[in-house]
């Protein structure tokens, strides 16, 4: 009985095992089992990894277009030297936006709370073109930011901090700068009011319920900077690429300058950010495996109760090799319907998570993702199909090699011996 490997007869055969009921020497509850186990690791999986993929990106964007990509501190923010910097970073290819910007803390006073914030001082014109804030604005306008003497008073506010400072636009608001004033023994704190503008919502809580924009000059006068900025906030084009730019942008700020990006800024968040996942990769995919082994149980049964078939095979001249590749099929086949079905279903909890959570959430009548600890209002999710593809060869490739021992096995069953006492 010789044939082409994987012919048709051993497909059909091993078709037919997998078919089989339980009276005539089947495992379908077993197979359907391991199926169904298969499916949902594979799924769970790929949920999973779509989702901090999505929350990766999501905050990454935000948080970038929130803040600087790379910043230029040290001697070269004084005065004329510091806008002399400026237009030559501007002029570095893939640079789209140099804002000098003061950065402190300060105490705001509102008629419902006082609390922190953190007061970043900015041009109008650089506030414009940060669209994350520009174009989100949730009330008022930034029609006359920065207009008046020393940039004026006018301020804008994260919404979240508004809420709880108990303030809209047109409301007046008070900032204690803890060391604003210079004086013979030394800062003292300098307190103004100052009316609301407009508020502001990018999506990250961290920054809605913190941040506060004021003019620059103000900012340098509240805080007591004279003609000094803490730093030359810049923006690229291919935020990836910021690091790679560093040599070019010190260059152009000159020996003085100290230059830095977002991934030293930020480098414990983004660190733990990628041990978190590659974890979660670890863990999820050590499940996969783990639930790949079910595929064993069925096949040894399997064989045991197909041992008197094998040794009629073999007598007939069945090789070794067709017996192997008829088990193989079995469990391959179990293996790979659970993955297909797997992917398919991570997939589709992918792409709809959103109204998955609205479902959720309307059925639960609670909130399953809460902003204030996660960052952002709604689950991300962000499906990397390279990734998808690489879940997808690892659960097919568990199943193909816990298929392989039990069907060596019955490929080395003797027929003489399992036909004895038939």
């Amino acid at each position: 009985m010789t044939a082409a490997p994987f012919g048709a007869w051993e497909r059909a055969l091993a078709w037919r095992y997998l078919r089989a009921k339980r009276s005539h020497g089947g495992v379908a509850l077993i197979s359907i089992i391991s199926f169904v186990a298969i499916m949902l690791s594979v799924a769970v999986l790929i949920a999973t990894m779509s989702v901090m993929n999505g929350f990766r990106a999501e905050l990454l964007g935000r948080m970038l277009g929130f803040q600087g990509h790379a910043f230029v501190t040290g001697g070269v923010l004084d005065g004329p030297e510091r806008e002399a910097a400026a237009a030559r970073i501007r002029q570095v290819p893939g640079v789209v936006q140099v804002a000098p910007m003061v950065e402190a803390q300060a105490i705001a006073i509102g008629p419902s709370q006082i609390t922190g914030a953190l007061v970043r001082g900015v041009s109008g014109a650089d506030l414009a073109a940060t669209k994350l804030v520009s174009g989100n604005l949730t009330q008022g306008s930034l029609r006359g930011f920065g207009d008046g003497e020393y940039g004026g008073d006018l301020v804008v506010v994260g919404e979240r901090l508004a809420q709880s400072l108990g303030v809209r636009p047109g409301d007046t608001l008070t900032l204690i700068s803890p060391a604003g004033g210079a004086t013979a023994f030394g800062g003292t704190p300098l307190q103004k009011t100052y009316v609301v503008a407009a508020t502001f919502s990018v999506g990250v809580s961290q920054f809605d319920q913190a941040y506060l924009y004021m003019p620059l000059a103000q900012a340098q006068l509240f805080f007591g900077r004279e003609d000094s900025a803490d730093a030359i906030e810049i923006k690229v084009a291919k935020p990836d690429e910021a690091p790679a730019m560093r040599a070019a942008i010190s260059k152009a700020a000159g020996p003085s300058a100290i230059v830095t990006d977002w991934t030293q800024r930020d480098a414990a968040f983004w660190g733990a950010l990628r041990v978190e996942r590659i974890a979660m990769l670890l863990i999820l995919g050590m499940l996969v495996a783990t639930v790949s082994l079910n595929i064993i149980s069925g096949l040894v049964m399997l064989v045991k109760n197909k041992t008197r078939d094998v040794a009629v095979l073999r007598s007939m001249g069945a090789s070794q090799g067709s017996i192997l590749r008829i088990f193989f099929m079995a469990g391959a086949g179990i293996g790979a319907a659970g993955t297909v079905a797997g992917v398919t279903l991570g997939v589709l909890f992918s792409i709809y998570i959103g109204p998955i959570q609205s479902f959720v959430e309307w059925v639960t009548g609670t909130a399953v993702f809460a902003s204030e600890v996660y960052y952002l209002s709604r689950l991300p999710s962000k499906v990397d199909w390279a990734e998808v593809a690489g879940i997808a060869a690892f659960a097919f490739g568990m199943a193909c090699l816990w298929t392989l021992p039990p069907a060596w096995r019955a490929s080395r069953l003797d027929p003489v011996e399992a036909l004895r006492y038939e």
